[in-house]
């Protein structure tokens, strides 16, 4: 065997040793799913920070436990045969208020495992905790009497790795304001509805979220920014998420803002609601955001992208002001078994979602849409709670998209279950559009395939309807300005419909015949 071979295998031997295992047992804990373990389980904690860090060991057994707080240079590992089981009385959870403002002070208080500004904690092994949500009953205006597992606030160098979390009783763990957190190989199962997220990231810097299977009754993923710091450095890849609410959601509370963040690799199923939803409605800045790498079977929407202006304001603190978002790139997405209330991308009025690039998108829709839901109008709803519930059925079955710059469609391929007459995609109060080889089915009695209104600088190019149609395009509004087309396919459908005449249109050599 090689000297330096040797060293490196001494080195990790001496440093095993060096770290010290507490176990539980040893401090007077009763694996009976009966006996209140608390006292016991956090003074093994106590001791192990004490002196100077290690593990604290739950091992073969189940554990009831309250609150029991996570100290710096801990590791606290459940190990496989283990379950620590929360207590079901709520005298067992005291109130315990981060320092750190944010939207839900006063609101969220109590939780089965906490850390606060700790440095270098983990929680790891292939036990279960188990959040007993079923003891914790959802009351309307209630806060205070659903415990998380877990929340972390402001601390650094987080693990969670390949614990079995099951049945909170409200988001089952929140990072808020924390710094180089991994999560990596973790199962939850959370189904109960009532606000059971799988995973909070919460105005935090530095985070990776890997191989993590979610069943959740709320949002799986969710993002939020309820500080004011962005939540920013971010990576969520290789997840397998089932949601009651959203798979992959980036938004709600937007107070600090968003930079930075790349949602990869996942599958996505059975979503009641939205599948992929980027929402920035609480002021703050949403910038340089990837989704790439998904497969979607099962939601209400595929895509839902929402700038509004609800202005929740963090207690103590002024209310945030218009927020922006921009540069936003969705890659490589395939979706089926989709509803027909269609995928928005919205703005409001003089602040339009900015730098919005799609491309090699692919989804079934399950169609049904009829000409009345083609002539809905959609109101603006500035204020209203971002999901996709605040349009219901949309009047385009593919993509609505109203007040956006710089936006552009590339290889979008969209099916239909059912007949639809609705067009495969508006656009209202778009500037700087470009549409590249956008191939949808398209049904004979809807009135066109596009349909813009006031849209400014559009080049549509390579796109080929399936089915016939009355229209390839119908422009409305009086400021629809300079609208090109060239090589697309419109043997189907006659080329363009303009009501007002207001429009300088170029058509150039498109395919009229087959």
């Amino acid at each position: 065997m090689r000297p330096l071979t040797v060293i490196i295998m001494l080195s990790w031997i001496v440093s095993l040793a060096a770290a010290p295992v507490y176990d539980i047992l040893d401090y007077g804990a009763v694996a009976d799913g009966e006996t209140i373990n608390t006292e016991a389980i956090q003074s093994a904690i106590d001791e192990c920070a004490w002196k100077g860090g290690g593990t604290v060991l739950i091992h073969s057994g189940t554990y009831v436990s309250g609150t029991i707080i996570l100290k710096s240079h801990v590791t606290l590992r459940v190990e496989a045969g283990a379950t620590l089981l929360a207590s079901p009385d709520l005298e067992d959870y005291p109130d315990i208020t981060p320092e750190i403002p944010y939207q839900y002070t006063p609101r969220f208080t109590r939780y089965l495992i906490y850390a606060e500004k700790a440095e270098q904690i983990a929680i790891e092994g292939r036990g279960t905790i188990d959040g007993r949500g079923r003891n914790f009953p959802y009351i309307r205006g209630e806060d205070k009497n659903r415990p998380y597992i877990l929340r972390f606030a402001e601390c650094k160098n987080v693990r969670v790795q390949d614990i079995y979390f099951y049945d909170s009783a409200r988001w089952l763990q929140h990072y808020l304001g924390c710094e180089d957190v991994v999560i990596d190989g973790i199962t939850v199962v959370a189904t109960t509805r009532e606000n059971r997220d799988g995973i909070d990231i919460d105005s935090c810097d530095r985070v990776r979220i890997s191989n993590c299977d979610i069943n959740s009754g709320d949002d799986a993923i969710v993002l939020k920014a309820t500080a004011q710091r962005p939540c920013k450095n971010v990576v969520v890849t290789n997840c397998v998420l089932r949601s009651s609410a959203s798979a992959l959601k980036l938004g709600t509370e937007s107070s600090g803002g968003f930079e930075n963040i790349l949602f990869d690799n996942c599958s996505i199923y059975d979503v009641t609601g939205d599948a992929i939803a980027l929402e920035m409605v609480d002021g703050g800045r949403f910038d340089r955001v990837t989704v790439s790498n998904m497969v979607i079977d099962g939601a209400r929407t595929a895509i839902f992208v929402r700038l509004g202006n609800r202005a929740r304001p963090i207690p103590g603190i002024e209310p945030p002001g218009m927020g922006s978002m921009q540069n936003i790139i969705i890659d490589n997405i395939q979706a089926t078994n989709i509803r027909n209330w269609g995928c928005s991308i919205t703005g409001l009025p003089d602040h339009p979602v900015e730098h919005v690039m799609l491309s090699n998108i692919r989804i079934r829709f399950e169609g049904g849409g009829t000409l009345d839901h083609a002539m809905q109008e959609v109101p603006e709803k500035p204020q209203a709670y971002p999901s996709s519930k605040m349009f219901e059925t949309l009047p385009a079955y593919g993509f609505y998209c109203r007040h956006v710059r710089d936006l552009s469609f590339d290889h979008v391929r969209l099916d239909v279950e059912e007949p639809d007459m609705r067009p495969a995609m508006i656009c209202d109060d778009v500037e700087q559009l470009e549409v590249t080889d956008f191939d949808a089915e398209i049904d004979e009695q809807a009135k066109s395939y596009f349909s813009f209104v006031n849209v400014r600088e559009a080049l549509i190019s390579n796109c080929l309807p399936m089915g016939n149609c009355a229209m390839f395009l119908n422009l409305e509004g009086a400021q629809n300005q300079t609208i090109s087309l060239f090589q697309n396919s419109l043997y189907t459908c006659q080329t363009i419909t303009n009501p007002t005449g207001n429009a300088l249109i170029h058509v150039g050599e498109n395919i009229t015949t087959r």
